[in-house]
């Protein structure tokens, strides 16, 4: 039996991004009997806590996956890993230790990068140089590197000269839900009616740059799902925008089968985000076959290949939304589609991972 630690994550059953949600499938999608997972959980998270999960082992730590809070979370996980697994997934960079957890611990280690995370905006400066340290460790740690993004991997090259694997996401988890009715009664919203986006209302996903494009688009109707409630950015910008009654901004929503109605029956997906490399949230849009406007970055590029729209600015994306047509639409929603069912399956991901593991 083949002990593999998962490291980096707020934990499992699933409940926060992306992270949780490709360990959610490891579990589902396991071909290898031989494979023993244990993933490590934020006890922070979890009221109820369960010592088995499909066939895991959940191990609780009393500090949160988040924040500051991250780097000693991790690194009381790889060390507790390093002695009681015989291979270690860390997913993300948040381990300041890990080089020197090698010097006692030689056991395979497969450091899934993330995207870039001193690149994000809400990191002021002492944040973003301790961020690029765990990174610059992480990386040259590891004896595998994973990038969700070919972008990611030259990112890597370049900065540190090592190759990484390229290993996306899947975006089948995603299923359509079709319920005109209550889809109507529910939210007032009609089957290709409207517009729609998800994300954490952050800067880097710019969400002041979508909503100033549809305050210009008075006839179209957008709808953005997030916490607004978070901070002062997401709050001010719901206070700027409400008054504008073609734009729904909407608390977020956990239910898969909600935020899949939504998402499911809109006109065009938006997708703002301008960090990371491979995005759940646009893999999964593109795996319900819905047409695509992305903010361009060589990330959400690579990611749909060039096939979706693209926008760099408000009046950028004003004109986009403004020229579509049916024609166009049902085009790129059959390349996304194309794409999708080629690249971004489950199953596929997870054999890659095992590969890795043995």
């Amino acid at each position: 039996m083949q002990k593999v630690a998962v490291i980096g994550t707020v934990g499992v059953p699933a409940n926060y991004g992306g992270f949780e949600t490709l360990v959610e499938n490891l579990l589902d999608y396991r071909r290898n009997p031989d494979i023993a997972y244990r993933v490590y959980c934020s006890s922070k998270a979890y009221s109820e806590k369960i010592r088995c999960y499909k066939g895991a082992e959940l191990k609780y730590l009393p500090l949160k996956a988040n924040g500051w809070q991250a780097m000693v979370y991790d690194s009381l996980s790889l060390l507790h890993a390093c002695f009681t697994a015989d291979r270690l997934l860390v997913l993300g960079c948040s381990c300041p230790i890990v080089r020197l957890v090698r010097l006692v611990c030689r056991k395979k280690l497969i450091v899934n990068v993330d995207g870039i995370e001193s690149a994000r905006e809400k990191w002021g400066g002492a944040a973003k140089k301790v961020l690029r340290f765990c990174m610059n460790e992480a990386v040259r740690a590891a004896d595998v590197c994973v990038a969700d993004n070919v972008a990611i991997r030259e990112y890597v090259a370049d900065r540190y000269g090592k190759n990484s694997v390229v290993i996306e996401y899947g975006g089948d988890n995603a299923v359509a839900v079709r319920d005109d009715e209550r889809l109507k009664s529910e939210y007032g919203l009609e089957r290709g009616g409207y517009c729609f986006k998800v994300a954490r209302i952050e800067p880097e996903n710019n969400i002041g740059m979508v909503l100033e494009a549809f305050a210009m688009l008075p006839r179209e109707r957008l709808v953005v799902v997030g916490n607004w409630n978070r901070s002062e950015y997401g709050r001010a910008l719901r206070r700027h925008y409400a008054s504008y009654p073609n734009i729904g901004m909407m608390d977020p929503i956990y239910e898969p089968s909600e935020i899949n109605l939504l998402r499911a029956n809109c006109r065009l997906y938006i997708h703002g985000h301008s960090a990371g490399g491979t995005n759940p949230s646009l893999v999964e849009a593109m795996s319900l076959g819905l047409p695509v406007c992305a903010f361009d970055v060589k990330y959400n590029r690579a990611t749909t290949e060039g096939k979706a729209l693209y926008f760099g600015s408000a009046a950028e994306l004003a004109e986009q939304v403004g020229r579509l047509t049916p024609e166009m639409l049902s085009a790129i929603a059959r390349e996304m589609t194309e794409i999708a069912v080629r690249r971004y399956r489950w199953t596929t991901i997870c054999e890659k991972y095992e590969r890795l593991f043995r």
